[in-house]
């Protein structure tokens, strides 16, 4: 049986991007789970690589006046959240150092100015979720949860603090649930959606229950006020357990009939910031009434239909067919004309359609983790007066913002970190850029 290896001593220095202590040992990096900048700890290498290692604290010798006790039992062993042992203003900090140098290191620019971070609700905030579904033999149960740090393993958990109510605090009755079940064994992940007054969860089955089977999951469905779907396979495959489906929906300011989508549908997981960034996008956007905008990757419509009741137009695209089809429906839902709705593939270099050869006086941009690289020569074609970024990924961001700045003639104006996903390592940036005289 092999010895773990034995706990040294180390001083660490700084936090990486994944919330781990970065510590050197002989020159060499290591990353430690669980420690803090200013700490001295003990710690195990868990894993050896030619360039850095990685560790776990065994024990903190001097905790740093940050450290606090982490609210969740599972904090350490699950790895959903990296950084509940670091109070939030410490967390905020870190986040803000993280945009900071990769847009120093990758883009070679800073803002202008820093916009102050926005900040919602720190736990029971995630509204949209994946969480991994396995019989485990060896505990002769199902478990439902997330999976363990740096381990495929999923994590034995009873309740999550991140989770928003009610799915939060009913993983072990998922759990009992998916192990009353004839094909427990092919229930492989439960998908999260939670609206404003109701919520939603996916169950992706890889055998179709029996009718004992769905008297049992419409029995949860009944207790728990929860509405549950299947899947057996693609996306198009997914189905009411009991119809009709019950409408998901979350508001936003200004808009009657709210946001609604489908359990599958990506919306933003914070539904208190996200209504903080809409405005604050909106503010720094400025919009005038006869101002014409362009919304990129424009999703449900979620920054498009609120920008509209201020601009003249505004053009929403996206390159998901479904989600294009559910905005112009939220658009008419919400009495909103003069927003119009397009699909495109955003992360080719050319575009067709009338969206892309008009002129604009706003551009939003909110991408996936990849970016808007091959999208900004047409953002910035008709030179807006103000272009807003939305950014998941601090290393993308900071190359787009190089390329602005460098290639395209604008400036980076002001940008701030949002914290979308609090007690994790996740930051979300908000930009504001201009043209350059």
């Amino acid at each position: 049986m092999k010895q773990p290896a034995a706990a040294e001593p180390a001083e660490i220095e700084s936090l990486d991007q994944e919330g781990r202590g970065v510590t050197h040992v002989g020159g060499k990096a290591v990353f430690v789970d669980g420690a803090l900048p200013g700490e001295q700890v003990s710690f195990r290498r868990t894993r050896r690589q030619r360039r850095h290692d990685e560790g776990e604290v065994v024990e903190v010798l001097r905790a740093a006046p940050e450290r606090v006790a982490p609210r969740c039992r599972h904090f350490g062993i699950c790895g959903g959240c990296s950084l509940q042992h670091l109070q939030h203003g410490a967390q905020l900090a870190a986040k803000a150092r993280v945009v900071a140098e990769a847009l120093a290191r990758i883009g070679g620019v800073t803002p202008d100015a820093w916009l102050p971070p926005l900040t919602g609700p720190v736990f029971g905030y995630r509204r949209r979720a994946r969480l991994g579904c396995k019989f485990v033999d060896k505990k002769g149960k199902v478990l439902v949860g997330f999976r363990e740090r740096s381990s495929p393993l999923l994590a034995d958990l009873e309740s999550c603090e991140v989770l928003a109510p009610p799915v939060g605090g009913l993983l072990t009755g998922l759990a009992g649930l998916v192990g009353s079940l004839e094909i427990r064994r092919r229930v492989a992940q439960i998908e999260v959606a939670v609206g404003d007054d109701a919520a939603a969860l996916v169950l992706r089955v890889l055998d179709e229950p029996a009718a004992a089977d769905l008297e049992r999951l419409r029995a949860f469905e009944a207790q728990h006020g929860i509405a549950l779907y299947l899947q057996p396979g693609g996306l198009d495959t997914v189905r009411p357990l009991t119809a009709p489906a019950v409408p998901l929906r979350y508001s936003l300011p200004g808009l009657t009939a709210g946001i609604e989508f489908a359990p599958t549908d990506f919306i933003q997981v914070n539904g208190e910031l996200n209504r903080l960034m809409v405005a604050r996008a909106i503010e720094l956007l400025d919009p005038r009434p006869t101002d014409r905008a362009l919304d990129l990757f424009c999703g449900l419509g979620n920054f498009s239909l609120p920008l509209a009741l201020r601009a003249a137009s505004v053009d929403g695209v996206e390159g998901d067919a479904a989600l294009v089809a559910r905005a112009r429906a939220n658009a008419a839902r919400n009495g909103i004309a003069n927003a119009s709705f397009h699909a495109a593939n955003l992360a080719a270099e050319t575009q067709a359609g009338d969206w892309a050869r008009a002129a604009y006086d706003l551009v939003l941009l909110d991408p996936p983790r990849a970016g808007a690289r091959e999208i900004l020569p047409v953002a910035t074609a008709s030179r807006p007066r103000r272009l807003v970024y939305v950014s998941c990924h601090a290393g993308s961001f900071a190359r787009d913002a190089g390329i602005l700045a460098g290639q395209l003639g604008y400036r980076l104006a002001a940008a701030g970190i949002m914290d979308m996903f609090p007690q994790t390592s996740h930051v979300e940036t908000i930009a504001l850029f201009e043209p350059l005289p």
